[in-house]
């Protein structure tokens, strides 16, 4: 039987580069060896406030770019999470398991806390539950996560763990999956922050949609060094190793395959190449988001992936419910 793996993108701004080398390509290698479910994260965007307008156009391009990138319809459910409304209730259910020192000890919300934000909202604090619910709901094997998510996995593990042994075996304990190559593309102008969507005026972020002219211009106005050497240095280098990790995960190898060919270049001649290799990664994938987004197939994907993910989620959630005492029948 072929094993189940899940994941989301939270699409608070335009799809980056770093989502695709980190996430979405590897979703659709892993069609051929898992039953993929896949779903745009679209509430866990309004934990901070969104433009409704922006984020309907975020939502959007996000599922294109899904089916652009090569995910199947009929390989993988690909839904909106706010369409399976099972993952909110079992958010709440989870809430009720899981306590504040855990999410006190949550990265984002430690950093905020540090940075004296005030203004937080309480979703964005009980975000981790529901999470673990989008997780958990679907007893997944393996989920993949950046190595800065790595947390978020965890903690759903840790409430499985807990709620199984409070009520009886419920739900099945993931695994992290990290990929080796791409797994965290930083940005172009602070290559010791992560190339982040939410950066919407960033030089240093590319979009998935970007031109290639905009792509070549902001690939030119990356941070480097005075060595002059192309190394793959992180520490000393760490613009020039993200290019070569950009580099690499582009062509779908190492850095240590990609090192000979570049290492005699001047840096203006390596981010040529650097350009050229992210170009015609996305010029194909482009070509065919234009295409989708002229037909009725996002709004049809989401239909049918919805059907097939609440198929799978009503019956662990009666099942919890059952469990939890909250159901008087069981039906």
């Amino acid at each position: 039987m072929m094993k189940r793996m899940l994941s989301g993108i939270k699409p608070s701004g335009e799809l980056t580069l770093g989502n695709y080398l980190g996430a979405l390509r590897n979703f659709v290698n892993y069609q051929d060896e898992y039953e993929m479910v896949v779903f745009i994260a679209n509430l866990h965007c309004i934990t901070v406030y969104q433009d409704p307008k922006e984020l309907r156009q975020y939502l959007k391009d996000a599922v294109a770019l899904y089916l652009a990138s090569g995910l199947d319809p009929q390989r993988s459910i690909i839904f909106l999470q706010s369409d399976v409304m099972e993952h909110a209730q079992l958010g709440f259910i989870l809430a009720c398991n899981s306590y504040l020192g855990e999410m006190n000890r949550m990265t984002q919300y430690k950093d905020k806390m540090a940075k004296g934000e005030n203004a937080l909202t309480v979703g964005f604090y009980t975000y981790p539950t529901l999470m673990a619910a989008d997780i958990l709901i679907y007893d997944p094997d393996y989920v993949p996560v950046g190595d800065d998510q790595k947390q978020h996995v965890e903690i759903a593990r840790d409430i499985a763990e807990r709620f199984n042994n409070r009520y009886s075996p419920t739900f099945k304990v993931p695994e992290p999956l990290i990929p080796k190559v791409g797994a965290r593309i930083m940005s172009l102008s602070d290559p010791l922050k992560k190339m982040s969507k939410s950066d919407h005026q960033d030089k240093g972020v590319i979009y998935m949609l970007d031109e290639p002219a905009v792509i070549r211009k902001k690939v030119a106005s990356a941070v480097t060094d005075s060595i002059g050497k192309v190394n793959f240095d992180p520490k000393e280098q760490p613009g020039i190793a993200n290019l070569l990790q950009i580099l690499a995960s582009c062509k779908s190898t190492t850095v240590e395959a990609v090192l000979p060919e570049v290492g005699h270049l001047n840096y203006g001649e390596f981010k040529s190449v650097v350009s050229d290799a992210i170009i015609e990664l996305l010029e194909p994938i482009q070509k065919r988001y234009h295409e989708i987004v002229s037909t009725d197939l996002l709004e049809k994907t989401l239909y049918e992936g919805k059907l097939k993910a609440q198929a799978i989620a009503s019956r662990k959630l009666k099942k919890v419910q059952h469990k939890v005492g909250l159901e008087i029948f069981k039906r």
